[in-house]
């Protein structure tokens, strides 16, 4: 073994042969009959096929993909909200996931959501009071703090909710489309907190369609594609191919969508200068 693989940063997040199916109800009775009969004929998607990879600790990796292609299911299946139906997954450490309305609650305010999700997360009161301001000062949204969260626009909630997030001080931080709503400005300090994040050798997962932002910041990218890894590497040999291709696809009829299968290495040739 090299001196090099000796002090690799160890694995935090592992996927063995990972697949998730998801049930399909044409109604809400053929739902209730699902639950309490054995129906064959109930179709089933499988949102997720056969997917391995490992996050090691301090990574930064991006999943990238086509709407529908998988990438939220894998993010929750990192969490623990969602369970593999088959496969194997192993996380090692406290993971947050942040949604632009992960967990808020429209009818509280700010500051109730605040002690409602730290309080979730197992934080004693004397903790959330002690991180309270800090998660005020970082959202910035001013009065709006004390008005109920049903009133916030979705860049307000996004500031609330990565705020909570990053202030929790998870080992495995998973970021999900909640840079996309903020201003630039705000973006801007959410990516310098990330960057503390990466230099204290957190884990970090950015599930967005913001190339640029994961061009810039990503270690490595993930494209997932109908629920399959179509590649996996430095970004850019990840990002290019992946843009072309969807630029191509936005270009499909219907029927073309239904038999597109992308390869990495058709698209690097074509797209990689």
């Amino acid at each position: 073994m090299s001196f090099a693989q000796n002090f690799m940063p160890r694995p935090v997040v592992s996927f063995s042969h990972v697949s998730k199916d998801y049930t399909l109800y044409s109604s809400f009775s053929d739902k209730l009959k699902g639950l309490f009969l054995n129906n064959s004929k109930i179709k089933t998607y499988r949102a997720v096929d056969n997917v391995n990879f490992i996050l090691r600790q301090g990574e930064v990796v991006g999943l990238i993909g086509l709407n529908g292609s998988g990438k939220s299911t894998i993010a929750s299946m990192i969490t623990g909200i969602t369970q593999p139906t088959e496969g194997r997954i192993r996380v090692k450490g406290e993971v947050n996931m942040l949604a632009a309305s992960s967990g808020m609650r429209p009818a509280l305010t700010g500051i109730d959501n605040i002690r409602f999700k730290c309080l979730l997360m197992g934080l004693s009161n004397s903790e959330i009071d002690e991180i309270e301001k800090e998660i005020i000062d970082f959202a910035d949204i001013g009065i709006y703090i004390n008005q109920p969260v049903k009133t916030y626009s979705s860049g307000m909630v996004s500031r609330l909710g990565f705020a909570i997030s990053v202030h929790m001080d998870p080992d495995i931080l998973i970021i999900d489309e909640a840079l996309s709503v903020g201003d630039n400005s705000f973006s801007d300090k959410c990516l310098d907190k990330i960057n503390e994040f990466k230099n204290k050798g957190k884990t970090i997962v950015f599930v967005s369609h913001a190339t640029n932002q994961m061009e810039t910041f990503c270690d490595r990218v993930i494209w997932i594609n109908r629920g399959r890894v179509i590649g996996d590497g430095e970004p850019k040999s990840i990002i290019v191919p992946y843009c072309g291709f969807a630029r191509e696809y936005a270009g499909m009829t219907n029927e073309e969508r239904a038999y597109a299968q992308p390869e990495l290495e058709f698209y690097q040739n074509k797209y990689l200068r």
